[in-house]
Parts: C-alpha cells; sequence; structure tokens
C-alpha cells in the first residue's frame, strides 16, 4: 500500500500514527497517510527556523531565481500533478487542471518580489534626516489547507510567503496529502535549500501544535467557518498573526432583463464544477419574477446531461465526492422537503461504491431555510424566488457569509449599485465565480473571514511582512553641541 509521508528539511519522515486515504470513485483505501505527532511538528518547525537567516538574508533575485525555477517544474508537472489529486479528491482531471493553473498565477505573481517589496524613500523629512520604509519576513510561517483544493490553496500561501523570505510548514487535509510531497519535491528540484519548505501530514493534532508552537510567527487557514474561528481565536490568544477564511453560501442575482441561457450555462458551471465542493460555488439563485420557470427550466435540462464518472476518464464532467462521510452529509439536505427537487442527484448514479451524487436542482426553496441558508457544500443548486432586485439583495446581505456573489443583468446601472450595496467581498457582474487574479487579493467578509488580510496579491505580501521605517541622518564634521528640546522637523 502507498505510503505518504511527511516533507521535513529536505526528506521525508514517517510517523507512528496513520489514516486512510480513499479513491472517491471506487470507495476504496488506495493509501496511508502519516499522522503526525507534536513531536513531528516540533520537528518540522526547527528545520524551519534552522533555515530561516540564511533565506531571509538571500537576495531578493536569489530568491526570484528558485522561484522562477520552481515555476518552470510546477507548469512540466502539472499533469502528474492533477492525476494525485483526481485520484484523491475525486475532480476530473480537467478541472483538477484548472486548479493547478490557478496556482501557478499566484507562482507567477511571487517571482515579482523584488518589486514587490520595494520601498518608498523620503529625502529632507528634515534638515539633513532621510526616512525610507522596508518590509522584512516574519520567520517560521504555517498554512492550513482544505481538501477541496489540495494544490491551489497552499499555493494561494507558500509562494508569497517564500518569497517574502519567510520559511514555511504546510499541513495539507489528510484526505488529499499526495500532492503535497510531489510539490516539495520540485520546490528541493527547483533549488530551494533545506527547510526552507516542510509538510506536515496530519489531523487536529497538527494543527493544534501549530497554533500553539512559539517558533510560528503566523498562520493562514482556509476550511469551514467554524474550524476557521477556532484556529483565528486559538493561533491569536497564542499571539500569532493569523487569517482564516471560513465557509460561504454564495448567491447569484437573475435580474429580469438577464441573458437566460447566459445565466443556465453559468449557474450549472459554477454550481456543479468540482461537485459544488468550491467555497465559491453558486449555490442559490435568486430569480427575480417574472423568469424563475423558464430559468429553473433551462438549468434543469443542463444539470440532466452532466455526465458523472472517475476523475480520470475523459468523458467524465463531475467525480465524486471526497468521503462517504461527507456524500452522505449533502445528500440528507435532499430528504428536509425543502422545496420541489426538479433534479435528483440520488438517481442514475455510476455502478460501484463509489462516493457519487449527482447534480441536484430544488426549486422554491423557501428564504431562510437550512437548505437557502446552510453551507452544502456538494452539487446541490438551490432556486429562490423573489420579487425584485431588493428583495434579492437583502437575502444576501442579512446572510451570515459574505465570501462571494453574483449579479446577472445587461442593465449596467443596476450592476453598479449591486456592487456597492452587497455586503459580500468578491462580486461578480455576468461572471459566477469572481475568483480574483492572483494580482489582486482574495477574501470575503463577514463569517467567511476572521483577520484583517486577505490571500495572496498585495495583502498576501503585507501579511507575511513586517513594516520598518528608517529615519536616518550622517552627521558632517561641523555637528555638534547638546539641544535638550523637543525635537521637531525644521
Amino acid at each position: 500500500m502507498k505510503r505518504i509521508t511527511h516533507w521535513i528539511g529536505g526528506v521525508p519522515r514517517d510517523s507512528d500514527r496513520s489514516g486512510d486515504v480513499y479513491n472517491p470513485a471506487t470507495g476504496s483505501v488506495s493509501a496511508q497517510v502519516a499522522l503526525a505527532s507534536a513531536d513531528d511538528v516540533d520537528a518540522a518547525v526547527a528545520a524551519a527556523k534552522a533555515a530561516f537567516p540564511a533565506w531571509r538574508d538571500a537576495s531578493l533575485v536569489k530568491r526570484a531565481h528558485v522561484l522562477f525555477r520552481f515555476r518552470e517544474l510546477l507548469y512540466a508537472n502539472r499533469d502528474a500533478l492533477a492525476a494525485l489529486i483526481s485520484a484523491e479528491h475525486g475532480k476530473v482531471h480537467s478541472d483538477a487542471l484548472g486548479e493547478v493553473a490557478r496556482g501557478l498565477e499566484v507562482v507567477e505573481f511571487a517571482c515579482g518580489i523584488p518589486h514587490l517589496l520595494k520601498g518608498g524613500f523620503s529625502e529632507n523629512v528634515s534638515t539633513n534626516v532621510d526616512s525610507f520604509s522596508i518590509r522584512q519576513p516574519l520567520g517560521v510561517v504555517a498554512g492550513i489547507t482544505p481538501f477541496n483544493f489540495p494544490a491551489m490553496v497552499p499555493m494561494w500561501m507558500f509562494p508569497v510567503a517564500v518569497a517574502c523570505g519567510n520559511t514555511f510548514v504546510l499541513k495539507p487535509s489528510e484526505r488529499d496529502p499526495s500532492a503535497s510531497l510531489l510539490i516539495a519535491e520540485l520546490w528541493k528540484q527547483a533549488g530551494l535549500p533545506d527547510g526552507v519548505f516542510n509538510v506536515v501530514q496530519g489531523d487536529k493534532v497538527a494543527v493544534d501544535r501549530l497554533l500553539a508552537h512559539p517558533d510560528v510567527k503566523a498562520v493562514s487557514f482556509v476550511g469551514s467557518t467554524p474550524i476557521a474561528r477556532y484556529v483565528y481565536e486559538t493561533g491569536t490568544a497564542n499571539g500569532k498573526r493569523v487569517q482564516a477564511l471560513g465557509g460561504a453560501k454564495n448567491h447569484m442575482l437573475v435580474l429580469p432583463d438577464a441573458d437566460l441561457d447566459l445565466v443556465a450555462d453559468s449557474a450549472v458551471s459554477a454550481g456543479f464544477g468540482s461537485a459544488g465542493e468550491r467555497c465559491m460555488a453558486i449555490s442559490v439563485v435568486l430569480a427575480v419574477d417574472p423568469i424563475g420557470d423558464e430559468l429553473v427550466e433551462k438549468i434543469a435540462s443542463r444539470a440532466r446531461r452532466i455526465k458523472i464518472g472517475p476523475g480520470d476518464d475523459p468523458a467524465s464532467e463531475m467525480g465524486a465526492l471526497v468521503t462517504r462521510v461527507h456524500r452522505d452529509k449533502v445528500a440528507s439536505y435532499l430528504d428536509l422537503g425543502e422545496g420541489k427537487i426538479v433534479v435528483d442527484g440520488r438517481e442514475n448514479l455510476p455502478d460501484g461504491d463509489g462516493f457519487w451524487l449527482g447534480p441536484t436542482v430544488i426549486d422554491h426553496v423557501p428564504p431562510g431555510s437550512r437548505t437557502h441558508r446552510e453551507e452544502i457544500f456538494g452539487p446541490v443548486l438551490s432556486v429562490v424566488r423573489v420579487a425584485s432586485y431588493e428583495e434579492g439583495l437583502t437575502l444576501i446581505n442579512e446572510g451570515e457569509y459574505g465570501n462571494g456573489t453574483a449579479i446577472f443583468t445587461n442593465d449596467g446601472g443596476a450592476a453598479r449599485r449591486f456592487q456597492n450595496e452587497v455586503e459580500v467581498g468578491m462580486v461578480g457582474v455576468n461572471v459566477p465565480i469572481p475568483v480574483p487574479m492572483a494580482f489582486y487579493s482574495f477574501g470575503g467578509w463577514k463569517a467567511s473571514l476572521f483577520g484583517d488580510t486577505h490571500v495572496h496579491g498585495v495583502e498576501g505580501v503585507h501579511f507575511y511582512t513586517r513594516g520598518k521605517v528608517v529615519t536616518s541622518r550622517w552627521l558632517d564634521p561641523s555637528h555638534g553641541g547638546v539641544n535638550l528640546g523637543f525635537p521637531t522637523n525644521g
């Protein structure tokens, strides 16, 4: 049986404890993953701490050279990385390739670190006194990442952290851990010094130790809202800088003037891609009267045509869910009786013991019901009928989450009003999944984010660095004398 280990100080390391890794398409155990003890985490942090001084002092050009080589290796191995993701997460190969591509964008952004870390300089702020600002790395930082994007979400974090001169400890999801080891091997091939990038596989034991370890200066987390809140509160209580991205319930507001074919294509793509296991998935369509019946018919006809199958089958458009427990939890919402099931994902499934659930469309979902307000995180698309733009906007703004949203309309005034009035961190206008490009930053509002900064982009650079302002005066030989007065500009 395949054994998935840690990566500490540039070499594999095993543990006594282990867990099962499944192939979601078959339901069978495909590997065993080591589960870190506190001692394993301590070893990873110690390796990162030992590597920090030299990496911090490496020139920006040298860091950029390593990042460029890593980018080329990652691109050359993108198919192998996508295959690992498909085998352990369940998403189809094309979707996994898309995940790798979006992660590569952040690597490419981080390649520009010599420019990103440029400070400011002011000459003669006072007589013969200059001031300038610089940003310096924190030290050892950690990333705790979810199962739904085992390559992309870590790449939201570590390229920027490493480029800024930090050393990194990654704790990926134990459900699909293999991608992290391939990434670690590519870093080594790129010339990254041992100890700068480390991987500890594991569960809550590893998470808690990272949050408590005194040498870990910052933690970045992506996952469900309850765990995000726990990570934020625990990490900050231990004196760490923390950004913790939580859950989502993303709405698409459809105005009567919208192109309904475009809306239906977008809703199905955004709702059922990666089997709905995306924090940016559209899970609620708010259909403004009188378009509901026509729109639901168009969405349902498209959902019924989606081909479900194994991730390594080129004909498959949607794969299995990540675990049997998660599949059963998602399917339980279909038993609540909240609305009319138009397309039932429990029907016409592939043979075998895979963790299958097909696209599901539920119409006339009551506002405020569990199906409407809770994060289902699976291929369940709810349609809520609303009478007006104002009613739809109110439902979005009253929700617990504020991660992503979208409006579909041909009215520029309505779109501009929506982007101003909606209380959500990422907004799409005729774009169903408004994930920002790497040079902007990703993050939501309300219960979708705990902390002050978003990930990647300029905010990511700020998260992984500390600002310092230097005021300097170089005295000429004629200087002299004592002055006990309060210093002023002049």
